[in-house]
C-alpha cells in the first residue's frame, strides 16, 4: 500500500473490538518505531507494552479516572503502549538549552507514528493518548524517573467503515514558499 493511501485512511480508533493482537504484529510496530530517525541518532524512546489484561486493567483504572475519565476508551483496547523518553541523554539536554526545543519529543512523536502507520498497514486501529494520569501510570507501571512518560497508545482490532475525507486546512493555508503570505 502507498505511504499516502496509508496516511489518507488511518483514523483514531476509539472502538475496539475484543480480538487479541497477535504478540508478532506488536513486534513489527516496535521494529518500525525502532527504525525512527532522531536527533544525533540518540533514539530517546522507550516502549512499555501492556498486553495483560490484569495489568491492563488496574492500569486502565488508575490512569482514566477522575478528570481523566474521558480517555477509558483505551481500557477496552487490547494492547496499549507507554511512550517513554530516557531523560539523560546529552545530545537532548544540550539541543534545549541552545535551541530551546525539546528534541526527544520530537524524536519520540516520530517513533509512536511509525507505530501508528505499522499498525494501520496490518490492519490494526491506534489512538494517540495524551490525557491521563501520568503520575499513577509512574507509580502502577513503577517506572523509573529516569524515564519521562509522554503518551500513551492504544492499539488493537476495530470495525472497518467506509472511507470519509477528513477534515483538514488546505495545503495553501499551512505552507508557503520562500515567504510567509
Amino acid at each position: 500500500m502507498s505511504v499516502n493511501k496509508l496516511i489518507s485512511q488511518r483514523r483514531s480508533i476509539r472502538r475496539y473490538l475484543k480480538n487479541p493482537v497477535e504478540r508478532k504484529k506488536i513486534l513489527e510496530c516496535l521494529e518500525a518505531a525502532r527504525l525512527a530517525p532522531s536527533a544525533d541518532n540518540v533514539q530517546p524512546w522507550r516502549f512499555l507494552v501492556i498486553d495483560d489484561p490484569e495489568i491492563k486493567d488496574k492500569f486502565s483504572k488508575a490512569v482514566f479516572s477522575g478528570i481523566y475519565s474521558v480517555s477509558k476508551f483505551a481500557a477496552k483496547a487490547p494492547i496499549l503502549i507507554v511512550i517513554l523518553a530516557r531523560l539523560d541523554i546529552i545530545a537532548n539536554r544540550i539541543g534545549k538549552q541552545i535551541q530551546g526545543v525539546n528534541f526527544y519529543l520530537i524524536d519520540v512523536g516520530i517513533a509512536g507514528e511509525h507505530i501508528v502507520l505499522q499498525a494501520e498497514e496490518l490492519g490494526l486501529g491506534t489512538c494517540w493518548i495524551g490525557w491521563f494520569n501520568s503520575r499513577k501510570a509512574r507509580k502502577v507501571l513503577n517506572i523509573p524517573k529516569k524515564y519521562k512518560i509522554v503518551s500513551l497508545l492504544s492499539i488493537g482490532y476495530y470495525e472497518k467503515r467506509p472511507h470519509k475525507e477528513k477534515k483538514r486546512k488546505a495545503l495553501e493555508d499551512i505552507a508557503w514558499f520562500n515567504k510567509i503570505d
